[in-house]
C-alpha cells in the first residue's frame, strides 16, 4: 500500500470475512467483526486463515470460526502485506519500523516469533514468495520510484526487476516459480501484467479501459486469476483506497477476458494477498461496511 492515504488502523468501517466459491457462486460469510479486519491468507492444511488487524495478526479457525492472535513481538504494526512459506511453516509481514515508520520486510515461524529483518531497505512491501522457498517478492519505494524487486528469503542483496516510471506493485509468484504477476499503471490506468522470474518478458494482461485492475492472485493449480477492480475515475489509478466500490474479477491465468464474480463497498484490505484455498475452489475476501 505505498500511496498516501489515511491511516489505515483508524477506519469507521466493520468487516465481513467471507468466501467465494467458485463452482457454484455462492459467497460465504465466515465472520462480522466490529472493526477493520485485512487480507486473508489461506492457510496451506486448508484449515485456518491468517489476516492483519490493528497492526496485529491474527488465525482464524474455519471450525471453531475464532481467532487467536499470532505472537510477532516487536512487529506491532503490521500491514496487510503478509505472505506464507511455500511449506506453511512460516509466514513473511511487512511491518512499519517504529524508528521510521517504514515498512519492512520480516519472517517468523506461523506458530509465532520473534520477526527476522530480510530487506533492511524501506518502504517495502510484501507480496510474493516463490515456489521453492528461496526467494521473496516485494514492492520498494528507492530514489522516489516504486518498483518490484527479489531477495533471498534469508536475505542478501536486493534485485530490481521493474524499471517503468510510475506504480509498479503487488508482485506474486505462479505456482511454477518461473513467472511473476503484478499490477503497474505504466500504460495509465492500473492493469494485471506477468514477467518472467527474472523481470524479462514484462507482458500486459489485462486491457480495461473502464476499470483499475489489481493485486492479480494466481490459483494453486496455476488455472485462475482473481484480481480487484476499481471503476475509473472513482480514485487516481495508482491509489487503492479504501470505501470504494469495487469488483472481484476472475480470469484464466492464460489471458483472455475476465468476468465480474461479485461487486460490493471495499477496497484497500479485501484481497491485498493471495488467499486461495490449496484445492483452488475458493478463496478468502473481505468487504466493508461504514459505520
Amino acid at each position: 500500500m505505498p500511496e498516501k492515504q489515511p491511516n489505515p488502523w483508524i477506519r469507521n468501517e466493520s468487516s465481513t470475512l467471507e468466501v467465494f466459491h467458485l463452482q457454484t457462486g455462492a459467497r460465504q460469510v465466515l465472520a462480522r467483526f466490529d472493526d477493520v479486519i485485512e487480507a486473508p491468507n489461506w492457510c496451506r492444511d486448508g484449515r485456518s486463515l491468517v489476516y492483519n488487524s490493528g497492526g496485529r495478526l491474527f488465525r482464524f479457525d474455519l471450525e471453531t470460526r475464532q481467532s487467536t492472535p499470532i505472537f510477532t513481538g516487536f512487529a506491532c504494526a503490521c500491514n496487510n502485506d503478509h505472505v506464507l512459506s511455500p511449506s506453511g511453516t512460516e509466514i513473511a509481514i511487512s511491518h512499519m519500523a517504529k524508528e521510521d515508520g517504514l515498512s519492512r520486510v520480516y519472517t517468523l515461524p506461523l506458530a509465532g516469533g520473534v520477526p527476522r529483518l530480510v530487506t533492511p531497505l524501506g518502504p517495502s512491501y510484501l507480496h510474493g514468495w516463490s515456489p521453492d522457498g528461496k526467494t521473496l517478492a516485494y514492492c520498494g519505494e528507492r530514489e522516489g520510484e516504486f518498483d518490484i524487486y527479489t531477495i533471498p528469503a534469508q536475505g542478501g542483496e536486493e534485485t530490481r526487476l521493474t524499471q517503468s516510471p510510475g506504480l509498479n506493485d503487488g508482485p506474486e509468484y505462479d505456482p511454477t516459480g518461473q513467472y511473476i504477476w503484478f499490477n503497474s499503471v505504466r500504460t495509465g490506468l492500473m492493469q494485471a501484467w506477468r514477467m518472467r522470474a527474472d523481470g524479462t518478458q514484462q507482458t500486459q494482461m489485462t486491457f480495461d479501459q473502464n476499470r483499475n485492475i489489481w493485486f492479480p492472485h494466481v490459483s494453486p493449480n496455476g488455472q485462475w486469476v482473481v484480481m480487484l477492480a476499481y471503476r475509473k475515475g472513482d480514485l487516481e489509478p495508482w491509489e487503492h483506497l479504501p470505501g470504494k466500490q469495487v469488483a472481484l474479477q476472475l480470469m484464466a491465468a492464460g489471458g483472455g477476458p475476465a468476468r465480474t464474480l461479485a461487486e460490493f463497498y471495499g477496497g484497500q484490505g479485501t484481497i491485498n494477498v493471495n488467499s486461495w484455498s490449496p484445492d483452488s475452489q475458493a478463496f478468502a475476501f473481505v468487504s466493508y461496511s461504514p459505520k
